[in-house]
Formats: C-alpha cells, sequence, structure tokens
C-alpha cells in the first residue's frame, strides 16, 4: 500500500476544497450566460472543487425587472439549466446556480443545486428585499409561499424549498445548505438554523450591488456569520455583465471559516473569475463539539430544525492528492505579520500584568521574589514583574531578583542576568549554590566527586531544588511570594522539574505562553524601549543565547551554555506547532504531521522524517507528564491557543497512554514525500 500517496490525500486528513465562481453574464440572454457557468463549473472541477456556487439569477441576470414575467425568458433559463445539467454528467462537482423558476403558477428567485446530470434540489429565496434600489417583490415570491415540497424538472421530482441541506455519503462532515442574497443580511438567517440541523458549508447566491463601503462590510458579515455558526460560507455576488442603468456590481466572491478569510476574488474584473480554497471540515466538526453551547442551541430550537429535510448525494471520489490550497502557519501562536505580532505581544504582555496586578493586591506589600537566570523565561517574568509594581505605584526595589549560579552556569548568561536586574532596577542577590548542592549529593550518597563527577539526572536535579528551596525561604524572609517562570512548551513537554522553579510558585505569569512567543514578547520590550538602551541590548542578547537548562559543564568551558534543550525535547517551533493542533484542535497526529509538513513545505528545513521524530518525542512526554500538570499553580489564561491548567483548558488523568496516539501516528509514511509534492506543484 502507497502511504505515502494517501498522506497527501486532501480528503483523509478533513478538507474538501470548494469554489466560488462569477461569471460574465448578458442580460436576459440564458444561453450564453449558460456557457460561461459552464465554463467555470468545467474550471473549478478540474481545480479538483467538490462544490462551486454562483451568483443570484445568473442563468437570466439579476437585472432583468419586468422581464422576468416573460414566457419567453423563463423557458430560455429552463433550456440553460438543461444544458448546464447535461455539461455536469461527467464532472465530480456540486454547482449551485441561480435560476428563476415557476412553482404553483408562481415567480421564486431559485438556486438550482447540479450534479452529475441531475438537479439534486431548487431552493428558493426566503427574504425578499424591497427596499432602496431593491423591488424584488414586484416580480417574486417569498419561499415560504410555495406549498409544494417537490417540483417536476425534466420529468423527475425534485425537493423544493429552503429547509433543505444536502448531505455528501462519501466524503465525512461535508453537509451544505443554500440561501439567497438578502437572507444573510436579516437578524435571523435561515443558514443559522442549517448550521444548527448539521450544515457544515453555507452557500450564498447573491447579486448585491456595489456601493461605497458595501465590499467590506460584506466581507465582515460573511466572516462573523461564519464565525457564529461555525461553518465554513460561500458568497459569490453579481459582477460584470449586470445591467448599470440605476446600479453599478463588483463581482466579490468571498470564502471564509469560522472566522477566517480564506479567500476573496479581486473586485470590477471584466472576465468571469474563480476562487478557491480548501475548508477544514473535520476542524469545524471539532469546534462544534468542543462548543457545547452550540449543541445546547440546537436543542433550543428544536422545532426550527424539524422543518430540515436532507438530500443525499455522492462525490464518488477516490482522493485528491493535491498541495494544501490554505497558509498553515509554522507559528501558530506568532502572527507572521509584523504589525499583527507587537499587537499580539502588547495584549499578552498586557494580560499577564494585570493577572499580577490583581494578585498582589490581596497577597500584601512583600517582595516579589524571582529567581533570574539569564535566560528567556526569567527575563520576560521579570519584566512582567517590574511592569506589575509600575501600576501600583510601587518600587522596583520591592522585586527581589535572585540570580543562582550553579556548576554549569555560563559566564555568559551570568552577565546577562546581572546586567537585566540592573537595568530593570530590582533589587539583586547572587547566591552561589554548589556548596549546598554539593553537601546534598553527599548527604543522600550521590557519587559525584570533583575528580570524579558522575553527570546524571539526580546531579541536575538537586541544582534546580536548591534554587527553589532559596527562592521560597527568601520569600518567607521577606513576607513575599516567589513569582514562576516555566512557560506553556515547557509545561506540554515535561521540561520542568517536579516541585522545583520551574514548575511550581506562588503564582506563575508564563504558564500559557509558550516558548515561541515569549521569544517575541522579550524582543518587543527591547524594541519599544520600556528599559532604555542598556535593557534593549541585553534582551537581544538573551533571545540570542542557546536555549539550555545549564545544569551540565559544557567540554569547552563556560563561556557558552554547555547544553541545548532542544537538542533532547527537539526544536520549539516544531514542538509548539504540535501542542496548538492537539490541544485546540484535537487533530490525530496523522493530520498534525500533514499540517506542519505543509507548512514548512518549501522551507528546506524539516522533513517528513524529521517532523515525524519530533512528533513522537512530543506525543511521548506529553502524555508522560500529565501528572507534572495536574498541580501546577495559578496562573492567567493569555491566548485561545489553550493552556494546560488543570482548572482551565486542559483536564486529563494522569496515567493515560499514549498508545493511541502514537499508533495513528505510524500512519504517517517513513518517506519523505516532497517529490510528489514538488511535481503536484509544478
Amino acid at each position: 500500500m502507497d502511504r505515502s500517496a494517501d498522506f497527501l490525500d486532501l480528503y483523509q486528513h478533513g478538507f474538501i476544497r470548494v469554489a466560488v465562481a462569477v461569471p460574465a453574464i448578458r442580460v436576459a440572454d440564458p444561453a450564453w450566460n449558460a456557457q460561461q457557468t459552464t465554463a467555470l463549473m468545467t474550471q473549478a472541477a478540474e481545480a479538483h472543487a467538490a462544490v462551486v456556487v454562483f451568483p443570484e439569477l445568473g442563468l437570466s441576470g439579476y437585472t432583468c425587472d419586468d422581464l422576468f414575467h416573460q414566457q419567453a425568458l423563463l423557458e430560455a433559463c429552463q433550456r440553460a439549466l438543461a444544458e448546464i445539467v447535461e455539461a455536469s454528467r461527467e464532472l465530480a462537482i456540486v454547482a449551485v446556480v441561480g435560476v428563476p423558476w415557476r412553482v404553483e403558477q408562481r415567480l421564486f428567485n431559485c438556486a438550482a443545486i447540479v450534479q452529475r446530470g441531475r438537479v439534486l434540489g431548487l431552493v428558493p429565496k426566503t427574504y425578499l428585499p424591497n427596499y432602496g434600489e431593491f423591488y424584488e417583490a414586484r416580480q417574486f415570491n417569498p419561499g415560504t409561499a410555495a406549498s409544494s415540497t417537490e417540483v417536476d424538472i425534466a420529468g423527475e421530482a425534485v425537493p423544493f424549498g429552503s429547509g433543505l441541506i444536502f448531505e455528501c455519503q462519501d466524503v465525512p462532515n461535508l453537509r451544505f445548505h443554500v440561501e439567497i442574497c438578502e437572507d444573510v443580511w436579516v437578524p435571523i438567517p435561515p443558514s443559522s438554523y442549517a448550521a444548527l440541523a448539521g450544515a457544515t458549508l453555507l452557500l450564498n447566491l447573491s447579486a448585491s450591488n456595489i456601493t461605497v463601503g458595501k465590499a467590506d462590510y460584506r466581507q465582515r458579515l460573511v466572516s462573523l456569520h461564519s464565525a457564529r455558526c461555525l461553518a465554513a460560507y460561500l458568497y459569490s455576488s453579481a459582477g460584470a455583465g449586470e445591467s448599470t442603468t440605476d446600479l453599478a456590481w463588483d463581482g466579490q466572491a468571498l470564502i471564509c471559516e469560522n472566522g477566517d478569510l480564506l479567500a476573496e476574488s479581486d473586485r470590477f474584473l471584466r472576465d468571469s473569475h474563480l476562487v478557491t480554497a480548501d475548508v477544514d471540515l473535520e476542524r469545524l466538526a471539532h469546534e462544534r463539539m468542543r462548543q457545547t453551547s452550540f449543541g445546547q442551541s440546537a436543542a433550543l430550537h428544536g422545532p426550527q430544525l424539524s422543518r430540515f429535510r436532507t438530500v443525499p448525494f455522492s462525490l464518488q471520489w477516490v482522493s485528491c492528492r493535491r498541495p494544501l490550497q490554505r497558509r498553515i502557519e509554522r507559528f501558530p501562536y506568532v502572527p507572521a505579520d509584523p504589525q499583527k505580532r507587537d499587537e499580539r505581544c502588547r495584549e499578552v504582555y498586557n494580560i499577564q500584568v494585570q493577572a499580577l496586578v490583581q494578585r498582589l493586591s490581596v497577597a500584601g506589600q512583600g517582595k516579589l521574589v524571582i529567581g533570574v537566570s539569564g535566560g528567556l523565561d526569567s527575563t520576560h517574568a521579570l519584566l512582567v514583574c517590574a511592569k506589575a509594581l509600575d501600576l501600583l505605584g510601587r518600587p522596583r526595589s520591592d522585586i527581589l531578583g535572585v540570580t543562582m549560579p550553579g556548576f554549569a552556569t555560563s559566564t555568559r548568561t551570568l552577565d546577562q542576568a546581572l546586567r537585566l536586574m540592573e537595568a530593570v532596577g530590582c533589587t539583586q542577590l547572587q547566591i552561589d549554590i554548589r556548596p549546598s548542592c554539593q553537601q546534598m549529593l553527599k548527604d543522600i550518597g550521590h557519587a559525584h566527586t570533583a575528580e570524579s563527577p558522575v553527570y546524571d539526572v539526580t546531579f541536575e536535579n538537586v541544582q534546580a531544588g536548591e534554587r527553589t528551596s532559596h527562592l521560597f525561604r527568601l520569600a518567607n524572609l521577606h513576607r513575599g511570594i516567589v513569582v514562576g517562570t516555566g512557560d506553556l512548551s515547557e509545561l506540554a513537554l515535561g521540561w520542568c522539574t517536579y516541585g522545583v522553579g520551574d514548575h511550581m510558585s506562588h503564582y506563575n505569569v508564563n504558564a500559557s505562553v509558550p516558548k515561541t512567543l515569549i521569544k517575541h514578547l522579550v524582543r518587543w520590550v527591547a524594541d519599544s524601549g520600556q528599559v532604555g538602551q542598556p535593557g534593549s541590548d541585553v534582551l537581544h542578547a538573551i533571545v540570542d543565547t542557546e536555549i539550555s537548562p545549564e545544569l551540565v559543564p559544557g567540554k569547552d568551558g563556560q563561556d557558552q551554555p554547555g547544553q541545548s534543550t532542544e537538542s533532547f525535547i527537539g526544536p520549539y517551533e516544531l514542538q509548539d506547532f504540535h501542542l496548538f493542533q492537539l490541544v485546540r484542535y484535537g487533530f490525530p497526529p496523522s493530520k498534525i504531521a500533514f499540517l506542519a509538513y505543509t507548512a514548512w513545505l518549501g522551507h528546506d528545513k524539516y522533513t517528513l522524517t524529521d517532523i515525524k521524530k519530533h512528533l513522537r518525542v512530543f506525543l511521548q512526554r506529553f502524555f508522560a507528564n500529565q501528572f507534572k500538570r495536574s498541580c501546577v499553580p495559578n496562573s492567567p489564561k493569555v491566548g485561545s491557543g489553550g493552556s494546560l491548567s488543570p482548572r482551565g483548558d486542559w483536564r486529563a488523568p494522569s496515567d493515560a497512554r499514549a498508545t493511541t496516539w502514537l499508533a495513528d501516528l505510524d500512519k504517517v509514511p517513513d518517506a519523505d514525500p516532497m517529490g510528489n509534492i514538488k511535481s503536484l506543484k509544478a
């Protein structure tokens, strides 16, 4: 079996490709419009889209006005639809086109759902605008006016009504609902109920003339509606060819998923155009399961949901081995855009500071005791402490910064710790922990001696324990609290010694901040000039320092850290990615590997083999170290990416096994399919 080929299949990972088309039309020329629609439908199918949506009344043109009551036009629209149905016979795609249709001697503004030579259903517009420039009630009836639930099209009984949900039998979670233009502008759109009834794709055929500011409003409307419904929303509006007697048209096409804009067309194009995007149906399904109020809302609106009927269909696709057509952020906790990144840093920093201010407001006036190593985590925690005291009107000397060099402390990090504390203006204390560590090693019968060193885990943890013991006793002495420094990434990987400083404190300001973000936070403080030039210089030096526990001496002296954390647990930039996808979205490891591979594709840094190796380490360590997370101190949650607090986002048994997740990871091929992806891109 070619697992490499399966790994490249979008559908294996819960994605579906969708398209929004805007044809250039001719008003009241259905034959011409059918040709344009068929060409775009074929183009969307060749792009491997499963669904393509066209504008409102696209076969006739939206601006026909009283021509809609002309028999010749309506019959021409029927013939145009028949042409599209025939053209769809050999295409593996569902096309949703706009057409006027007579039912019970009344005219309806409809969407025809076409697939593989048949019409799956006919959906009438529910709300007809009859204000401003719109006079639809002059020609059309609202969908609620019809009593029929079926219509005859070319001798076949076709489901009719606004309460139709089209469900794919061979693609999990692919269920779509169709509404038309004004339907999404009302207080409670029909698609809101459809989403509660299980529709994951919401399609809108729109005309929507353009006026100043309207395009931005449309985008916000569609984006927010997709977020509220935990769904994907496809929106197509009329473009070139519609009458400009009194109006203008921009042909805006939008694809949004749960509040994120996946694709948007250029506007005011003279030619037909198409946009495509890959929607993560699995993510949407997970969000609905996770957000239990979604289910509660569905239960509350049960009577409204009972009117929906399901129309089954099958795509009959074997696979879609294509590069993923959406941006996967390599750093999900850190925005790529510099301006947004600065905004994120400012927001996270303020959350941490506000949380510490509140804790200090009830903790008394004692000192804030913090271990300062000259590394990233303690640096950022110290910056948060300084800002918190500024807001409280207390002197920064109320911070007791303690640096505790040990057997492996480098001259670089010790110098950075001292310079940092000087720049911040806190009270400084330096304690050499080597004598107390030697005494502890001797007391417990450890074999380590200066002449015959033994660098095992006990040797390392004795140093960590001594540092923590000093911090807590200093807090007792000064009637203060110990401020913790350990971060989210370390908690996830269990890269913290149980019960010591990077795990235990009176209050930890960093516990929900991942390592990749802390780097940017420290750099942001430096670049924003909050600590003066000497302070900024040392902050930049700290960011550039190798991440190390500094517990075992290096072979080349003590100028630089002698250990590399990432050589033990893997690169933080990958492990933070794995953490986000696992905890935030509950994705299986095979999908996480696919997303990581896609995110790093073209950067020539990590192969699939590398990703699989580091993800295995992550899973093994994540499950094995849950017991450490079950007793962490209080700490503020800073982002939607989640925290690992047992009182918040993550509540898990300490003795669960990683077996199921590792078995899923084994689905990922050992051979790197890079060549296959490159050939597909070419």
